[in-house]
């Protein structure tokens, strides 16, 4: 099948050629705004199916919203039209073609004119007016706003908020491109006249503002924020995807000391705290118990000796445990434990526990085993 893309290099595009790609379809027809405009009448001639994206959404000349909305898709339409090419087309339009604007009077000025086309050749004719997408390789000041407050918050620039109860509803890049792959296969979700991408997002512009700013802080904080939560998820996805180049890498606090380290990696309310425990050979730490609190220790590489022994009775339980098996060792309530370096080198342990430290109540009680 050959898929003529227009607005190639686009957000949209660019993300939709490669998900097309994924999906086995390796004759695409990229049309750009710097193509030479005779590709434009070949791909017409030639192609079985069209996603038209292709507009103007920010120009520096109102007129060039007509020109980059209607007449390119006017001039795409007689192309199809000359070579009797019925392909079927999904085109990108948007929520504000309802406004009096110069953009949303282009857009539905576009509209017609495709609805127009479908009635008279009988041609489908998929219209999506799609609002605030998000997602990788978005522009900032140009595609959304979340590609703004990613790509700012992530490089420690301010961000405004004139009204943070204005509600948005956001539209998320892998989402549009679900739709448009059933769109392909002839299935799109109609509504009326349009067709429509049905899994989308409200929230308000202060509450936007602030999950994007709790992203940033979990770098200090070590937090991990809802992935329960679709959009938390959708939006942490696509911060990363703004994070400066030389910006991936951060540091943790390592407490150091002749035995060894312990270092705090991930601390969350609902699902506990991970850290990286580092012992010196020879060396044990430990020695303590919980009432409440429990952990689970996995050896990564080095020899181990973990211990327990239930308060009330004498009998000491062993699991020797190496980094060339990694196995998970529960630990569990009213024993008092202790891990054991019995190797030459280093003894790393990743150690879960099911709740962050709390100094105030740390439920931890000395004791050896």
């Amino acid at each position: 099948m050959n898929i003529l893309v227009t607005g190639a290099k686009g957000f949209i595009g660019k993300n939709l050629i490669v998900e097309l790609k994924n999906q086995g379809f390796n004759q695409i027809f990229e049309y750009t705004k710097d193509s030479n405009p005779a590709l434009l009448e070949k791909y017409a001639m030639e192609c079985d199916f069209v996603f038209h994206l292709a507009g103007v959404n920010r120009p520096d000349n109102e007129n060039d919203f007509i020109e980059g909305n209607y007449h390119f898709t006017s001039q795409l339409l007689n192309l199809l039209k000359k070579h009797e090419n019925k392909a079927p087309i999904v085109v990108t339009s948007s929520i504000q073609a309802e406004l009096d604007n110069p953009y949303g009077k282009s857009k539905k000025a576009m509209e017609d004119l495709l609805l127009q086309y479908e009635q008279e050749l009988g041609v489908p004719v998929y219209i999506y007016r799609l609002s605030n997408i998000f997602g990788k390789w978005s522009k900032p000041d140009y595609n959304s706003v979340v590609a703004t407050f990613c790509y700012n918050i992530a490089r420690g620039l301010n961000i405004q908020v004139h009204n943070p109860n204005t509600e948005l509803t956001l539209c998320y890049i892998d989402d549009v491109l679900e739709e448009f792959l059933r769109a392909l296969n002839r299935m799109p979700t109609l509504q009326g006249e349009y067709s429509v991408v049905t899994a989308t997002h409200n929230i308000t512009l202060g509450n936007l503002a602030s999950v994007i700013t709790s992203f940033k802080n979990s770098r200090t904080n070590l937090s991990i924020a809802n992935m329960d939560d679709a959009l938390t998820k959708k939006l942490y996805s696509t911060y990363l995807s703004f994070l400066p180049v030389d910006q991936f890498l951060y540091d943790l606090k390592m407490n150091l000391d002749s035995r060894g380290s312990f270092t705090e990696f991930i601390r969350t309310p609902s699902r506990g705290q991970v850290s990286v425990n580092v012992s010196k050979p020879g060396i044990t730490k430990g020695n303590h118990w919980h009432h409440t609190k429990n952990e689970k220790f996995l050896v990564v590489s080095g020899e181990g000796l973990i211990r327990f022994r239930k308060l009330d009775s004498d009998e000491i339980i062993e699991y020797k445990v190496n980094g060339e098996k990694l196995q998970v060792v529960d630990i569990p309530t009213g024993y008092t434990h202790s891990i054991v370096n019995i190797g030459h080198t280093d003894l790393v342990t990743v150690m879960w526990v099911n709740e962050c430290f709390d100094p105030v109540k740390p439920d931890t009680y000395y004791l050896e085993v």
